[in-house]
């Protein structure tokens, strides 16, 4: 009776568990370690530290779709919330450092040891194009850390490459080369690239083992790096990463390392950033895994959630084909959209959940091919851009719940803005085009992260991706002449406030990166006047007029309402027979 009696209460215990699992998925973090030693730069000192930093200059930041400096503070915030919520699982989909240098990648290690020891953390890496940006270890640096006085510094880790007059302009530290494979898996193997004792399983695409007869030293003897080599020519073999882990009983947690590269003929090898349109083709073996372990998960009653840096499915809100025809091809990073036969792929081996990053944006995005065969692909957004965030998955046996965490407050977010002062004075007295100083006004890393995007729209956006006409065209209009514009002959429905095409194409990129998210930064009767303006766009021929301008008009105002209506994308509930995605939140 007894014995009855543990066996009820083991059983019941461990579908509690199932029931309150909870994954937290953080990604994009692009850690750079400001605090680290390097041998030949003594970095600026920081008011109230006793160490100097080592600093990419503002100017750096506000051309790049990602921060790169207080990803430091932000990183300690985020996985401080995590132990304060009790999550003990946590998976990064790539990019934990920016092109994965020794330091960086040593930093990160410190982060996660800490939070493993003190808190009883587990974290699930895999990898991005940062990290590694090269299957091999390669010369790395950067032309704008933030040296004496606020003037730029280059600093690199070989300068061979350079003419010898430039030389003696460069610093050197060997830490900031990009390191390959070998040095990133060994360095942050506690942290899902090989086994451990604790987990319940664990396998990669090359495992001669199955479930049935698993062992923990079987698994360490194949998981070897010599063990796990695909050739991607005649002469050259490179590690594939991915790996299958149960760390608890009955969920799999599947880490594709969606990185290919292709050696180029002068030397060196693509980037990986296309992501999956290239994988496909080339590490075939690898979505012959992923099926195997789809069908693996179900045939013994197995929660599996993949993830991976890159997307599976469009993350425009399926508005790709268009934004090709109002911005031009190769704008807006359209290379990395997934094709079709990603999602189709992933979905008919039986994969149902997919978490990725590389976009830096919130969005979900779903693909149905019917007969049960459904994948909805999760975009976590950065830590490093607006608005940033992670994302929570709680699992039960029918439904999978998603939560986004957004990270509005962070400790000492504004620790170095007295370095963004002295570069800013620094380049107004020597006369250089600077940046918009009213970001050291921000009073949180929300805000701080708002105006990084707003600056990275003025600096590089419009000037790189817009027709310059058109953008004039729309900037200036005001809300009311811009109602006038689509409504032909209808009298105004509204009083309008006072706002312009400049304040909507701000919004425009708001909402694409955060998705409904960004609607709490957003007046809502601005949000009601464009969805009026839309509609009123439909009944019109704008994109019959002979006039580009207006056909552009009408392509922009499509966009903007696909956008302001995708799926559920903030707090929601995935049914996981039937793939219906279930709004929970506000702003939905």
């Amino acid at each position: 009776m007894k014995r009855i009696s543990l066996l009820l209460i083991l059983m019941c215990s461990l579908l509690n568990a199932q029931e309150n699992t909870q994954i937290a998925f953080v990604a994009d973090i692009h850690l750079l370690d400001i605090y680290a030693d390097y041998e030949n730069f003594e970095g600026l000192p920081v008011p109230s530290q006793d160490k100097n930093a080592k600093i990419r200059s503002m100017n750096a930041q506000l051309h790049s779709t990602r921060l790169f400096n207080e990803n430091y503070f932000v990183l300690k915030a985020v996985l401080d919330d995590i132990a304060g919520r009790g999550i003990k699982l946590v998976a990064f989909p790539g990019d934990y450092t920016d092109d994965g240098q020794p330091l960086n990648i040593e930093g990160l290690a410190k982060f996660l040891k800490k939070y493993e020891r003190e808190y009883g953390i587990s974290f699930f890496i895999t990898t991005g194009n940062h990290d590694p940006v090269a299957p091999f270890n390669t010369p790395g640096g950067k032309h704008d850390f933030l040296g004496e006085n606020g003037k730029e510094q280059a600093i690199f880790s070989d300068v061979s490459f350079l003419s010898s007059e430039k030389q003696n302009e460069v610093l050197t530290e060997p830490k900031l080369e990009k390191s390959g494979y070998d040095f990133i898996l060994n360095n942050l193997a506690d942290f899902g690239f090989f086994p451990k004792q604790k987990n319940k399983y664990w396998e990669s695409p090359f495992s001669t083992y199955n479930y049935s007869d698993y062992t923990f030293k079987k698994a360490e003897k194949e998981a070897e790096l010599s063990n796990r080599l695909y050739a991607i020519n005649d002469s050259i073999k490179i590690p594939d990463a991915s790996y299958l882990v149960e760390p608890i009983e009955g969920l799999w947690l599947l880490a594709i390392d969606g990185n290919s590269y292709l050696p180029r003929n002068n030397g060196g090898f693509s980037s990986a950033s296309i992501g999956y349109n290239q994988t496909i083709d080339h590490k075939t073996h690898l979505f012959d895994w992923i099926k195997k372990v789809a069908q693996n998960a179900q045939d013994q009653n197995k929660q599996l959630v993949a993830f991976s840096h890159y997307p599976a499915v469009d993350f425009n809100e399926d508005a790709s084909p268009e934004l090709e025809d109002f911005l031009g091809k190769n704008k807006w990073q359209l290379e990395r959209v997934p094709e079709e036969r990603i999602a189709k792929t992933l979905a008919e081996a039986g994969v149902k959940l997919h978490f990725a990053g590389h976009m830096h944006i919130n969005d979900t995005g779903k693909r149905d091919y019917g007969n049960g065969n459904f994948l909805v692909n999760i975009q976590t957004p950065s830590l490093a851009a607006y608005i940033p965030g992670y994302k929570i998955l709680k699992l039960n046996k029918n439904f999978a719940e998603v939560e986004t965490v957004t990270i509005d407050e962070v400790p000492r977010f504004d620790e170095l803005f007295p370095l963004y002062k002295m570069e800013h004075d620094y380049l107004t007295k020597s006369n250089q085009k600077t940046w918009n100083i009213d970001i050291l006004n921000s009073k949180n890393y929300h805000d701080f992260t708002e105006y990084h995007l707003e600056n990275l729209v003025n600096l590089r956006f419009i000037p790189n991706d817009w027709n310059a006409e058109f953008y004039n065209f729309l900037s200036n209009l005001s809300a009311e002449d811009f109602y006038k514009t689509v409504a032909e002959n209808r009298q105004n429905e509204t009083d309008f406030l006072d706002w312009t095409g400049k304040d909507m194409i701000r919004d425009f990129y708001k909402i694409r990166n955060a998705d409904k998210l960004a609607f709490a930064d957003i007046p809502s009767k601005r949000l009601e006047e464009y969805k009026l303006i839309i509609e009123a766009s439909k009944t019109n021929q704008l994109f019959k007029s002979e006039n580009k301008n207006a056909q552009k008009l009408s392509q922009f105002l499509s966009i903007f309402d696909k956008f302001l209506n995708g799926l559920p994308a903030n707090h929601f509930k995935i049914n996981l027979e039937t793939g219906e995605i279930i709004s929970i939140s506000n702003y939905q």
